[in-house]
């Protein structure tokens, strides 16, 4: 298997695996015993890990939310708690969610050692993001599966950073984006309604180039493993996913 197909192959697990407890309402639950209002503790917490920056910086990274959005939910987090504090607190979050609801899926410190050398070895250029959650303590080995969610929670960063600039450099706009994409999402993101242009001649033929160009920025990341690792990586991951969609 090339690390091409292999992003390719592997791109909705990515994606959906590590959302799937930001989805959670267990998780907001937890935010709001910590003190966060609705929101915040995903705003908070994700970009916590880019520490005590400006609410510009951290609407850079999440690409697709308005900025409207984003600053309104930083600032109000930032009234709770630190925010490495924060990232700390939604990764635990994530383990917990992880640990309830993952934790009979076979092979998954083994699943653990191919996801760590993904994210170990991958390149941080144009994932900000990535980089900083990468740079956060991470579970013990004797916690597989946490560490699993972990890493996963990583490579959907990368993913998803890598995934924003393909759609900027493809000339869609982040509402057409969400508009193709995630059209449920739209009001929580801050948008009005769906945008006009996403119907346009050649947006959808954009947006497949930009799906295109995410698998192909992502490819080297896999290329730390070898042909039948890869393989194995994939189905590991479609099983993972097969867990958290059944």
């Amino acid at each position: 298997m090339t690390p091409d197909a292999t992003a390719t192959a592997t791109a909705e697990a990515v994606s959906e695996v590590a959302a799937a407890f930001m989805l959670d309402g267990a998780t907001y639950a937890r935010g709001a015993e910590l003190g966060f209002e609705g929101l915040d503790f995903y705003t908070a917490g994700r970009g916590g890990a880019l520490g005590p920056v400006a609410a510009d910086v951290v609407t850079a990274t999440f690409v697709f939310w308005t900025p409207g959005v984003v600053r309104a939910s930083w600032e109000r987090g930032l009234q709770v708690m630190e925010p490495h504090d924060a990232a700390d607190r939604f990764a635990a979050a994530g383990h917990a969610w992880a640990e309830e609801h993952l934790a009979d899926v076979d092979g998954l410190d083994h699943l653990a050692d191919l996801l760590g050398a993904v994210v170990a070895g991958a390149p941080v250029a144009a994932a900000p993001l990535f980089a900083a959650w990468r740079a956060r303590p991470e579970p013990e080995p004797d916690r597989p599966v946490a560490l699993v969610l972990h890493r996963m929670h990583l490579l959907r960063e990368l993913r998803g950073a890598l995934h924003g600039a393909a759609v900027l450099a493809a000339g869609l706009t982040p509402h057409e984006a969400v508009t193709i994409r995630a059209p449920g999402m739209l009001g929580l993101y801050g948008y009005d309604g769906p945008a006009p242009s996403a119907e346009a001649t050649g947006v959808q033929a954009r947006w497949a180039e930009a799906e295109a160009a995410t698998d192909r920025a992502l490819a080297p990341a896999y290329a730390v493993l070898d042909g039948a690792e890869q393989e194995d990586l994939r189905d590991r991951l479609v099983a993972l996913l097969a867990a958290v969609s059944g």
